[in-house]
């Protein structure tokens, strides 16, 4: 069988203008909610065992805005008793490269998106071609 590649996650242009102050985490984590709110049905339905976090930023890698860990959707067989999936949404770097808030709202979205489809298990190219890279 074919090994899937491991999901990428979503990470900021090497640019990012910095126009925007830090929203605070409470602000942040809003935005993250009303994202997860707005989700389409269709890809709703498929989240389970899932758990979303805002952390500051990555410890390893602040260029980080997001990044799925766990077993996608299609390579899960025979999954019980196992941790929850974990998509975390990093604020920091979100809040600096977005040109203002409404920008940073659309890149929240944009990276839910991009987190939950690879728990879907699609592949990152995909995911670019659909316009949620």
């Amino acid at each position: 069988a074919r090994q899937a590649a491991a999901p990428q996650p979503r990470r900021a242009a090497a640019w990012f203008p910095r126009r925007v102050n830090l929203v605070s985490p409470a602000e942040f984590e809003e935005h993250v909610v009303a994202a997860l709110d707005a989700l389409p049905p269709e890809i709703a339905r498929h989240f389970r065992n899932v758990a979303v976090v805002v952390e500051d930023e990555h410890p390893e890698d602040p260029d980080l805005l997001g990044l799925y860990e766990g077993v996608p959707l299609t390579e899960r067989e025979h999954y019980s008793g196992v941790l929850p999936d974990r998509i975390s949404l990093y604020r920091v770097p979100l809040c600096l490269m977005a040109e203002d808030v409404d920008d940073l709202v659309n890149e929240i979205g944009i990276t839910v998106v991009h987190e939950f489809g690879h728990h879907m298990g699609i592949e990152e190219d995909r995911l670019h071609d659909l316009g949620w890279g």
